[in-house]
């Protein structure tokens, strides 16, 4: 036997005797690391509560912009004992409302929901798609023929203060104010659900009309065809542009006969209704995606 062969013998059985003579200590298995399970927060029982009582309006004096001194806001009566959101309407009166928001404020309770709130004759829930909601209704006053930036300055601060749903943002308005919802919805599209305008003074330009049927704005949109203040055309032209663009959300026009100037006082009223829905109905169908 050669020496090199001795060698890789020798090394073999110092090798063998090593391993028999070693303890082996088995791995301990690894505990997997478990996610804390969350403990659920009780639900509000409040916020399951159907709203009967209904609520009474108040105005608020607080500066909003260089246009808005002021509005009225509508608020209901379990709010400060629920942790939810609200559907919100902003509904915009006409040019014979202007006024300085707090001495004049006043003014804006007499027409359209405003009105209807203000007298308590707006139901304090509806029941769409068996749920129940609440609104917040919100009225501002303007001191001049306002902008698309005024509305939104009203729903910046009005969601600050309150508790907003912003997927179920409406706006609502009639004459100066139904002119102002257009515009409104038509720069800040993803910020309302629907609008309801009536016998609006205002006309959307091509882009504008695009920017409502794509970004799914729903629209329901009233108008007396005998209407001597604002042309019943302004509604019928901004309706056919907006369906030019093939929309697939809810777009109706309602054009009444007579009645003059005056289409809020039935279009904002609970009897009226198409397709078996009122105003208030058909706009909590509508929601932001």
């Amino acid at each position: 036997m050669n020496n090199l062969l001795k060698i890789l013998l020798i090394s073999a059985l110092v090798w063998g005797l090593a391993s028999c003579n070693k303890e082996v200590v088995p791995e301990e298995p690894q505990e997997e690391e478990k996610t804390p399970t969350p403990t659920p927060t009780p639900t509000n029982p409040f916020n399951s509560q159907v709203e009967t009582a209904k609520p009474t309006a108040v105005d608020i004096i607080e500066t909003v912009n260089s246009n808005i001194g002021g509005f009225r806001a509508s608020i209901p009566v379990l709010y400060s004992k629920t942790d939810k959101a609200y559907p919100l309407i902003i509904f915009i009166h006409g040019i014979g409302e202007l006024g300085n928001g707090t001495t004049e404020l006043s003014r804006v309770a007499n027409i359209g929901i405003s009105s209807l709130v203000t007298k308590k004759t707006l139901p304090a829930s509806f029941k769409v798609n068996n749920e129940n909601f609440s609104f917040i209704v919100v009225s501002p006053q303007f001191k001049k023929w306002p902008s698309a930036d005024d509305v939104n300055a009203l729903l910046v601060h009005v969601s600050k203060k309150y508790r907003i749903d912003p997927k179920r943002v409406y706006v609502s308005g009639c004459s100066m104010g139904g002119g102002v919802t257009w515009e409104f919805a038509a720069k800040y599209p993803a910020k309302v659900a629907a609008i309801v305008p009536i016998c609006g003074a205002g006309s959307l330009n091509d882009a504008q009309a695009k920017a409502l049927a794509n970004n799914k704005v729903a629209v329901w949109a009233f108008h007396n065809k005998d209407d001597g203040t604002v042309t019943v055309n302004n509604t019928i032209n901004n309706i056919n542009k907006i369906n030019s663009n093939k929309p697939t959300q809810s777009i109706i026009q309602t054009l009444w006969d007579t009645g003059g100037h005056d289409a809020w006082t039935k279009a904002t009223g609970l009897t009226y209704k198409e397709n078996n829905m009122n105003i208030y109905e058909w706009m909590l169908k509508q929601k932001r995606p």
